[in-house]
C-alpha cells in the first residue's frame, strides 16, 4: 500500500513538470515594465508672509491632477512635481524643507537623487517664501519656468512661453487672498493656451496652521475638479464658496 502512494506521487510531480514543459513560452514572460506617468501641466507654488500661506495652483490635461503635483505643510512650504511625475519628489521635497533647508538646497538634493530628473519639473517654495524651479533639459516643448518674490511659474507641454510669462504678471498684478492670486495665475495661463493637448482637471491647495477642518491640521483650502471641459472656471466657481473673490 504504501509502495502504491509513493508510486503514486512520482507520478503526480512527473505530470506537473511535463505540463509545465508543454506551456506556451508566453507563459513565462517577465512583466511588462511601468511606463513613465506624464503629468504634463502649468502651475504655482506660491506664499503669503501676511498670512502664513502655502499654496498650489494647478492645471492639465491629465486626470486628477490634484492627487499628483501639489504637496505641502504649514510652516514649511509647498512642493509641485511634474512632467514625467516622480511623487516621491513631493512628500521628500516637503521633507527636505521641513529640516530648514531654503527651496534651493531642497531642489539641489531632489535632482542629485533621481537619475531621470532630465524628464522631471519641479517648483518649490520654502518656509520664507524662498522660491524654486527646475525643467529638465528632456521636458517636452514648451517647457520651463520662472520665479518671483515669493512664488514659482513652471509648465510644460504648453502652447508657448507666453503660459508662464501671462501666469508671472496675473499673480503679481493681482490683490487678495493667495488663492485667488494663484487662481488669477490658473486663469490667465488658461487663456492664452496652457496645456496645448487640452483641458481636464485643476486643482488648488493651500496650508497654514490651525486652519484646517475645525482649527485641526494646516490643510486650509484643498480643492479638485479631476475631470471637466473647463476645469479652472469650476474650480473658481468652487472656490468662490468657500473663499470671496476680491471685486
Amino acid at each position: 500500500m504504501v509502495s502504491q502512494i509513493r508510486w503514486l506521487a512520482i507520478c503526480s510531480m512527473l505530470l506537473a513538470t511535463v505540463s509545465l514543459w508543454l506551456l506556451p513560452a508566453a507563459s513565462f514572460s517577465p512583466p511588462p515594465v511601468a511606463q513613465e506617468i506624464e503629468c504634463n501641466t502649468f502651475s504655482i507654488v506660491a506664499y503669503d508672509p501676511d498670512k502664513q500661506e502655502w499654496g498650489c495652483a494647478v492645471a492639465s490635461k491629465y486626470l486628477g491632477v490634484g492627487n499628483v503635483v501639489p504637496h505641502g505643510k504649514a510652516g514649511v512650504g509647498m512642493v509641485a512635481t511634474q512632467a514625467s511625475v516622480n511623487i516621491a519628489h513631493g512628500p521628500n521635497g516637503v521633507e527636505l524643507l521641513a529640516k530648514g533647508m531654503t527651496a534651493e538646497e531642497a531642489l539641489k538634493s531632489l535632482k542629485e537623487s533621481d537619475p531621470k530628473i532630465e524628464v522631471r519639473q519641479l517648483g518649490l517654495v520654502d518656509a520664507k517664501g524662498n522660491a524654486a524651479t527646475f525643467t529638465g533639459s528632456k521636458c517636452t516643448p514648451w517647457a520651463g519656468g520662472k520665479t518671483g518674490k515669493y512664488y514659482a511659474c513652471q509648465g510644460n507641454i504648453l502652447a508657448g512661453e507666453q503660459v508662464v510669462n501671462e501666469m508671472v504678471k496675473a499673480f503679481e498684478e493681482t490683490m487678495g487672498p493667495l488663492a485667488w492670486r494663484m487662481m488669477a495665475a490658473l486663469e490667465a495661463g488658461d487663456k492664452v493656451g496652457g496645456d496645448k493637448r487640452g483641458k481636464q482637471s485643476a486643482a488648488i491647495q493651500v496650508v497654514r496652521d490651525n486652519k484646517g477642518p475645525n482649527g485641526i491640521g494646516d490643510r486650509y483650502l484643498d480643492f479638485r475638479v479631476d475631470d471637466h471641459k473647463e476645469p479652472i472656471p469650476e474650480l473658481a466657481r468652487i472656490l468662490a464658496l468657500r473663499v470671496k473673490r476680491p471685486q
